[in-house]
């Protein structure tokens, strides 16, 4: 950054007042004259037919509006977000049979939440149950339970490209099968939609208000399912409680709503309720991971194979395509390995569909590799940070492009798990940890160390901005990006500050309203900041451009002369009398009929590629298997710092969330696909007070990538900290004999393993894959350098 520049510094964050007095407009605060309320009525089976729907007595409740199924909806059916096999689409309502506990069969509008709720509860659904399968393994099986009988099989879509042996002439082999478990979003708010139609009085017949990240995508894909006017419809994001990729697209019941306030032509709003939300809102991960390293003599990678089973739920949406696009695009992670192959399956389960969550198939395959890692040192005797070391990808091989044929950017791998180890203090950690195990101390440490790469702004190339400096001397900014708690307010405000020399405070970003914004990709996959923020940077250099010329015109000077000056004005270099405010050019240019302003769409030049290293400390009780986490040391690399603040506050919701999926959150169903966790009550989401304080900090390596120099950074900490704190709970067992231990680590897995190892009785940490992740089809020359299909990025 330039000497004095505002960016690279902590700015507190524009958009914090308005959310801690309360004055924040979310979904359920929303009013319109005449406003009905709906609920929808789920499936309390995960697989049946459905022989008939009686809606009479909901039909009576008092301050019922009307009742639709399906059939009275007539609507298309659709996969929302993404499409991974076309003959599995899903419909807004089911129609002639329910896949999983939770799929929405009818809905009721009515004049209040209450009436709409009474009437759901008298709706009777007529089943014919039918047997489920909820472990993606089974479904693959020969004979396993379909869920779409035209379909022949319960495999989605599958992939397996690389050499045939990866592994020939390895001097040593070492073997994980793993579960990245299957987890819930669970933001503070589920999803929310109200529909409002009728003329706004701007040329909009319909108006919907969304809890969305992309509002724009949002009203492409709700104009062509429904068959709007896309140019009559206007989408509206108010403020966002969370999203974390789960509210990236076209949720079903957002469909169903709309089709209902337009067939009567009054505003509906539906917000969805916890329980809910718990089994409706799309899962992550849930991803079963086989891998095999191949070692020389020397410690270093000879090769690698990787089958990798995912879970799609119920529909074959975005859920199942993570393990063939993004967990296989970054399957080589950060090391140095010669020769892969890699295959992935998508399996349909009866299930909840699994969909977009923080990291959406990058820490998928940072969990397999680093978790695999730990296994091979100690079969290899090396110490894990060691073994890290011998095979990082060096510094100097930038930019450099896997077997998978993904093209990292720039990045310094060892910088990064060299700070990690120092600020840990791993020598005197190991020291306490041997001197606790000579004791034989019935609490013992596990210190776990993870190594990661990711990819961010993959798949979105461009972003929107227009930038207006107007007659008060304040500036607009209107972004394409859709902000929902990142604080994008903050930093393009700092980014226009910067260029123009003017007050953060006086930049206002415009974002996640159609009307006020023409286009734009939306929030997802940590792009943001690289696009939305290159997009202002561009737009603020061509009003700085423009405001010089303007400028030299003015005081009758060179252009070149023409600079900021101290107190943030524009003037003559060397003349600080002769300068002119932004108020005062803005006024000079509207005189002569033009604005001081620009719009367009600026492309960055590809995807970047966010690094870093983790340390994890946690104590185990070895008599009664609790784990608690002692230390969390992140150290994180995005390129350029805009806003340190906010860096740190992104991997502090980042680690957060992996610990959690390390040690608590799991959804579970029983062999009849009834969700075992449907509330918090039972859902192990943890609060601040199981977790640690975090010791966050970074190394920064500029990408070529974009003006900004910046990567991504919202989903780094969730990447990164998981395999870490996975690999301290193995750790704290390793003394035993424990090899390896499947997330979460609960007290029980843990107390069970470590009383197992302590009687003689050692799981393996390998069992061979299903037959079903052998006959996929081949894709490349062999070679692995085909390329992987990267899809959108959330």
């Amino acid at each position: 950054m330039k000497p004095g520049s505002i960016l690279g510094n902590s700015v507190r964050r524009v958009e914090d007042p308005e959310l801690l007095v309360g004055a924040a407009s979310f979904v359920v605060n929303l009013r319109e004259p005449g406003l009905l309320h709906a609920e929808f009525v789920r499936s309390p089976l995960a697989h049946g037919r459905i022989v008939a729907i009686d809606t009479d007595d909901a039909a009576k409740v008092d301050g019922v509006v009307g009742v639709w199924t399906a059939a009275d909806l007539d609507l298309p059916a659709h996969h929302g977000l993404f499409v991974l096999n076309e003959r599995c689409a899903r419909p807004p309502l089911a129609t002639d049979k329910v896949r999983f506990v939770g799929e929405a069969v009818a809905v009721v509008v009515a004049t209040s939440e209450t009436a709409a709720q009474d009437a759901a509860t008298a709706v009777v659904v007529d089943y014919e149950p039918l047997e489920a399968v909820v472990d993606p393994e089974v479904a693959l099986a020969d004979g396993a339970v379909l869920q779409f009988d035209d379909l022949g099989t319960n495999l989605a879509a599958g992939v397996d490209s690389g050499p045939e042996d990866p592994l020939a002439g390895a001097a040593t082999v070492v073997r994980l099968r793993m579960v990245s478990p299957r987890v819930a979003v669970v933001p503070m708010e589920g999803d929310a939609i109200m529909a409002v139609p009728g003329d706004d009085g701007a040329g909009h017949d319909l108006t919907v208000w969304v809890a969305t990240q992309m509002p724009h995508a949002f009203a492409d894909a709700l104009a062509r399912v429904l068959g709007l006017d896309r140019e009559t419809l206007r989408v509206v994001a108010p403020h966002v409680g969370g999203g974390f990729g789960a509210k990236a697209g076209l949720v079903h019941e957002h469909t169903v709503i709309v089709a209902v306030a337009r067939r009567l032509g009054r505003p509906v709003r539906w917000v969805q309720g916890r329980s809910d939300n718990m089994v409706a809102m799309p899962h992550g991960r849930a991803q079963v991971q086989y891998i095999e390293f191949g070692f020389d003599n020397e410690g270093l990678f000879s090769g690698m194979r990787a089958r990798v089973v995912a879970d799609c739920g119920a529909y074959a949406g975005f859920g199942g395509a993570l393990a063939l696009g993004p967990t296989r695009m970054m399957a080589q992670g950060v090391y140095r390995i010669p020769r892969i192959r890699y295959a992935a399956a998508a399996a349909m389960t009866t299930t909840t569909p699994v969909g977009a969550f923080r990291g959406a198939g990058r820490p998928e395959a940072t969990q397999m590799l680093e978790r695999a890692m730990d296994l091979a040192a100690s079969e290899l005797g090396i110490d894990p940070v060691d073994l890290r070391r011998r095979n990082l990808i060096g510094s100097g091989e930038f930019p450099y492009t896997t077997q998978m044929g993904t093209v990292y950017d720039s990045g310094d791998y060892a910088r990064a798990l060299d700070r990690a180890v120092e600020v840990a203090g791993y020598d005197e950690l190991r020291a306490e940890q041997r001197a606790r195990r000579a004791r034989g101390d019935r609490r013992q440490i596990g210190i776990g160390v993870s190594t990661y790469v990711e990819v961010t702004a993959g798949g979105g190339a461009e972003e929107y901005a227009s930038l207006q400096v107007l007659p008060d001397g304040t500036a607009t900014l209107a972004v394409g990006t859709s902000a929902h708690g990142q604080g994008h307010a903050t930093a393009f405000a700092m980014i226009v500050a910067d260029r123009l020399g003017l007050p953060v405070e006086a930049v206002r970003v415009i974002e996640s309203d159609t009307a006020a914004v023409p286009r734009g990709g939306g929030t997802g996959g940590s792009r943001s900041l690289q696009l939305g923020g290159g997009a202002a940077h561009k737009a603020a250099g061509e009003v700085w451009a423009d405001a010089r010329r303007l400028a030299a015109d003015l005081l009758e000077a060179s252009e070149g002369d023409v600079e900021l000056t101290g107190d943030g004005r524009v003037g003559v270099a060397g003349v600080p009398a002769r300068a002119l405010g932004w108020a005062d050019l803005a006024q000079a240019a509207a005189a002569r009929g033009n604005t001081l302003g620009w719009e367009g769409d600026v492309a960055a030049e590809g995807a970047t590629f966010p690094f870093g290293a983790h340390v994890a400390v946690v104590e185990v009780d070895l008599d009664t298997g609790r784990v608690v986490p002692l230390r969390h040391i992140a150290v994180d690399d995005c390129g350029q710092i805009v806003n340190p603040m906010i860096v740190a506050g992104q991997q502090h919701g980042g680690i957060g969330q992996g610990i959690a999926q390390a040690l608590w959150e799991e959804v579970v169903f029983d062999s009849d696909g009834n969700p075992r966790a449907a509330t918090l009550a039972e859902y192990g989401m943890p609060s601040a007070a199981e977790l640690p304080s975090f010791e966050v900090s970074n190394t920064e390596t500029p990408t070529p990538r974009n003006a900004l120099g910046a990567k991504g950074i919202g989903e780094s900490g969730t990447i990164g900290s998981t395999p870490a704190v996975h690999n301290a709970v193995v750790d704290a067992l390793s003394h035993l004999g424990v090899r390896h231990l499947d997330m979460p680590c609960t007290a029980e897995k843990v107390w069970r393993a470590g009383h197992d190892a302590e009687a003689g009785r050692v799981a393996s940490p390998w069992r061979e894959p299903p037959a079903a992740l052998g006959r996929l089809p081949r894709a490349g020359d062999g070679t692995g350098q085909s390329a992987p299909p990267e899809g959108p990025a959330i």
